[in-house]
């Protein structure tokens, strides 16, 4: 898989985006970038700042450009260059589920999978304010794929 591809899905009380991309790096490689909080913005477009260590446990807070709003997911579920999930919210009223997912391939690249969730009571009152999450997936799919690639030690 080497093209980028975008989904998203809507429901009375969900909203749902993916990305996938193909990336021609070792998935080490991607998940360096993917938890390296201060590096996290000379990489990614769609974040300004990361306060905090993208690890098992712990509450970052994102900032994302053009807007004085910050975000405080947990993070869970990590596996080592191979998945991770940011949480934040209150279920049941509102809460967002992001999951990153690298799997390597025997060629030596990765696919690359970021999903995004929201789910709650107040998803329906709330939906018109929230961006098109299209292209924002794009936009960090291919900044991450570009940032890894020139990294990358694959010919």
């Amino acid at each position: 898989m080497n093209e980028l591809k975008v989904t998203q899905a809507r429901g009375a009380f969900s909203l749902q985006c993916e990305v996938t991309a193909g990336i021609r790096a070792h998935a080490t490689t991607v998940w360096g970038l993917l938890t390296d909080a201060k590096r996290f913005p000379s990489w990614n477009s769609t974040i300004s700042g990361i306060d905090g260590e993208i690890r098992e446990g712990k509450r970052i807070r994102l900032h994302v450009p053009g807007t004085d709003r910050t975000f405080t997911p947990h993070v869970s579920g990590v596996v080592p260059a191979e998945r991770m999930t940011w949480t934040g919210g209150i279920a049941p009223l509102f809460k967002g589920v992001r999951t990153f997912a690298l799997q390597p391939r025997g060629d030596g690249t990765t696919d690359f999978t970021m999903e995004e969730r929201f789910t709650g009571l107040m998803l329906p009152f709330v939906k018109r304010s929230l961006p098109d999450f299209k292209p924002v997936f794009e936009r960090f799919a291919n900044d991450l794929k570009q940032a890894a690639e020139r990294e990358s030690t694959l010919d």
